[in-house]
């Protein structure tokens, strides 16, 4: 039953779950994609599609609607500064990578909005990185899934899914910290 509710409704859930979420849908995808229940195309052509779209919208929520209330709340977060000066330092660089820097990925195409780059340039730089984005992460998923199923055996398909999300939670923080490490001055120089 399960299974059949997941090959009628997985594309779309997963276009929703990378527009709203990003990379936990794009990565479950892949690993559904490996489970013959859909195939990998379909996801990562879902995840792209929802993860462009969404940001598409959030550019033209800064671009269009800055003053409203929500809009608003925000461009007032913490990470505001930290896009900002990113964003001004490497604007192509930072709109092709935003959606690969954990905690990024909303504020992101807000503050882009709200900036001179015209929209056009953000809408083909913004499909570039989806595109790489919602490949990358799918495939990630996709090859997880293999080293699980070499590891564990055929395991039921919520079992399966319950493993690749414990995955992803340690691997999300432990790449954060190996980047947040890596960018850190050096106190020598």
């Amino acid at each position: 039953m399960l299974e059949h509710w997941i090959v009628d409704y997985g594309a779309l859930a997963i276009f929703l779950g990378a527009a709203l979420e990003g990379e936990t849908a794009a990565f479950l995808g892949g690993v559904l994609a490996h489970r013959h229940l859909l195939p990998y195309w379909q996801v990562a052509v879902a995840a792209c599609l929802g993860s462009f779209l969404a940001d598409q919208a959030f550019f033209f929520a800064g671009r269009y609607a800055a003053n409203w209330r929500i809009v608003q709340r925000a461009l007032q977060s913490r990470a505001l500064q930290r896009v900002s000066r990113l964003l001004e330092a490497h604007p192509t660089g930072f709109v092709l990578s935003f959606r690969f820097i954990y905690g990024m990925r909303t504020i992101s195409p807000l503050v882009i909005g709200t900036t001179r780059i015209p929209a056009l340039r953000f809408l083909l730089l913004n499909a570039i990185a989806a595109l790489v984005w919602g490949i990358l992460i799918t495939a990630i998923g996709f090859l997880f899934s293999e080293t699980v199923h070499a590891l564990f055996g055929r395991m039921r398909l919520h079992a399966h899914l319950l493993v690749a999300i414990g995955a992803l939670a340690l691997l999300i923080p432990a790449l954060w910290l190996v980047v947040r490490h890596w960018r850190r001055p050096d106190p020598a120089s």
